[in-house]
């Protein structure tokens, strides 16, 4: 078993131990030590980050995980390490105190919400820039219950209170009957149960600060339903709160500044340019079927006849996408009766065909024109597009158009 030296102190950066085991697979290894330094993943709390060193190598450590026995995996630099031998551990401080940051912080907004709301958390994770809760709240969460829980929370912070952490072999009724959350059947001795006093009392294997001063700020940054009664909250404490709200801002000004009206709120710039949009994309539309219009009759205008169906063949020459160039086929043979249309570019086919138009079918003939030029495609009776072909447009227009009027006769 590995010995725990993160809760005998949350704040210890550095030590010596021994190793107890190693696996190792090119640079990636695996390290089992006497003892450790380093919190493994688990409770929405994600593993410690650093370095292990030893007389000519060191691991650059990247995950953690276990629960008796603690692996630690990272990137070798040097020799292999052999079993018995001394390491130091360091810290990646830094990443350490911040999550301690997050995870007191969302013992603090648990509680709050807890009491204002009788809303109980369900879910937690922290993760590099910010961390979330998911809550159960009946109706409709708003920015104004949002704003009363951070303003609750954040009193707490600065009322700089101990966070103190109490482990039991047995829990005693009085501290059972008074946690946030009813302890879990699977939850098994020792018990560590972290109190905040007035606030809050949970059990939880995670890392925490001090003092609640120590956490800084406490910000939602963003709430949404995720089922009918559960909302996820999203936020962050401490210097990511900070860091997340400088790009935010950052953001948000330089938005602004984009903008041919320069001045807030910024909402009410993007519905003007959310209207000029829409202006310019009905007369986009109406340009788009004014120019089908006279593209249709240029098309009508060379189209060959048989038996009274009129057969366009055409090589797409205005390096239109397949999509456009299929919108505008749809539209050329619905407004045309006794019509169908052969359309090629060097990427793709097209075939259509009016709904009038009996004896041929579209997927039909596409097959059997991609059966000798190669591609793939498919499609209806009425419209059939395909691809990958291995000739110029005009041969493959040239093999369609033969195949049509044989179907034709």
């Amino acid at each position: 078993m590995t010995v725990k030296l993160f809760y005998e102190d949350a704040y210890l950066k550095e030590a010596e131990t021994e190793v107890k085991d190693v696996e190792i697979e090119g640079q990636k290894i695996r390290l089992l030590l006497d003892r450790t330094i380093f919190y493994p993943e688990g409770g929405g709390q994600p593993s410690d980050k650093g370095i292990i060193r030893g007389e000519g190598f060191e691991i650059e450590v990247y995950s953690v995980s276990g629960k008796d026995e603690i692996w630690h995996e990272g990137k070798l630099k040097g020799r292999k390490p052999a079993v018995g031998e001394k390491v130091e551990l360091r810290l990646d401080w830094e990443w350490r105190y911040e999550n301690m940051k997050q995870h007191t912080g969302q013992h603090i907004l648990s509680a709050v919400l807890k009491d204002l709301y009788n809303s109980n958390t369900t879910g937690f994770h922290i993760f590099k820039d910010y961390s979330k809760i998911e809550i159960d709240f009946d109706g409709e969460l708003t920015w104004e219950h949002i704003l009363k829980a951070e303003i609750e929370a954040n009193k707490i912070v600065s009322e700089d209170l101990p966070v103190r952490i109490k482990t039991y072999e047995d829990l005693p009724p009085k501290v059972k009957n008074s946690l946030r959350k009813s302890l879990s059947e699977k939850v098994k001795p020792p018990i560590r149960i972290v109190s905040i006093p007035s606030v809050d009392l949970i059990a939880c294997g995670g890392t925490h600060v001090k003092s609640t001063r120590e956490i800084g700020l406490i910000k939602v940054l963003n709430f949404y339903r995720k089922t009918r009664n559960i909302w996820r909250i999203e936020f962050a404490c401490g210097n990511r709160a900070l860091k997340y709200l400088d790009r935010l801002l950052e953001d948000y000004w330089e938005s602004l500044n984009e903008m041919p009206n320069k001045n807030r709120p910024l909402i009410e710039r993007i519905k003007e340019l959310d209207g000029e949009l829409k202006k310019l994309e009905g007369e986009k539309a109406e340009l788009r079927k004014e120019l089908w219009r006279w593209k249709a009759e240029a098309l009508l205008s060379r189209a060959e006849t048989l038996r009274g169906i009129k057969i366009i063949s055409a090589v797409e020459s205005w390096n239109m996408s397949m999509k456009d160039s299929q919108a505008f086929v749809v539209y050329l043979v619905d407004k045309n009766p006794d019509t169908v249309a052969l359309i090629a570019s060097k990427n793709y086919l097209i075939f259509a065909k009016n709904r009038n138009v009996k004896g041929v079918s579209m997927n039909v003939l596409l097959r059997e024109v991609l059966g000798e030029i190669g591609g793939g495609g498919g499609g209806s009776e009425i419209l059939a597009r395909g691809g990958g072909f291995k000739v110029e447009p005009e041969k493959a227009l040239e093999i369609a158009m033969e195949k049509l009027k044989r179907a034709l006769k």
